[in-house]
């Protein structure tokens, strides 16, 4: 005659191969989120380093349009400016702040966003000749134990 209950033993291998089976599930969903997250910061950080590029195109342009040197304000060095600068300020490593929606230095909340603009003298080899500008942004932040950045790099001519 054949047994057709289960064993105390089959039912606890049945119970650790569910229990192994949900774990793999939860811990791949919290990858997930976490990954999800990641990815948002680093849009947003991506967003705020173009912001920062049209910041200084928008001071060179500004200065085309009130008659002034291309490069004036744009000197050599490290520096900061906020979506409605008219001009940069030095690098203080701060912080930036949200506020209605606005990244800025001045007021809002608290973000973990940092951001860098560095501007140099890449020479007349590095700009085939002609006069440019080396423009550096880096935004970094701190998210999951590790810091994180985005970096972009461009060269600013004075095509007028």
């Amino acid at each position: 005659m054949k047994n057709k209950a289960f064993t105390i033993i089959e039912v606890l291998i049945a119970v650790a191969v569910i229990t192994i089976g949900i774990m793999g599930i939860l811990t791949t969903i919290q990858q997930t989120v976490a990954y999800m997250a990641l990815s948002s910061s680093r849009l947003v950080a991506t967003y705020l380093a173009q912001e920062c590029m049209e910041i200084v195109r928008n001071i060179r342009d500004t200065n085309w349009l009130n008659s002034r040197s291309w490069n004036d304000g744009l000197s050599s060095g490290d520096w900061e400016a906020d979506y409605n600068d008219l001009s940069l300020s030095f690098y203080g490593a701060n912080l930036l702040k949200i506020n209605g929606g606005f990244y800025n230095y001045d007021i809002g909340n608290p973000t973990r966003f940092n951001r860098k603009i560095t501007i140099s003298d890449p020479g007349p080899v590095a700009c085939h000749g002609s006069i440019c500008l080396s423009v550096k942004v880096e935004v970094s932040w701190q998210q999951l134990a590790k810091t994180h950045q985005v970096i972009t790099e461009e060269y600013l001519y004075n095509w007028l």
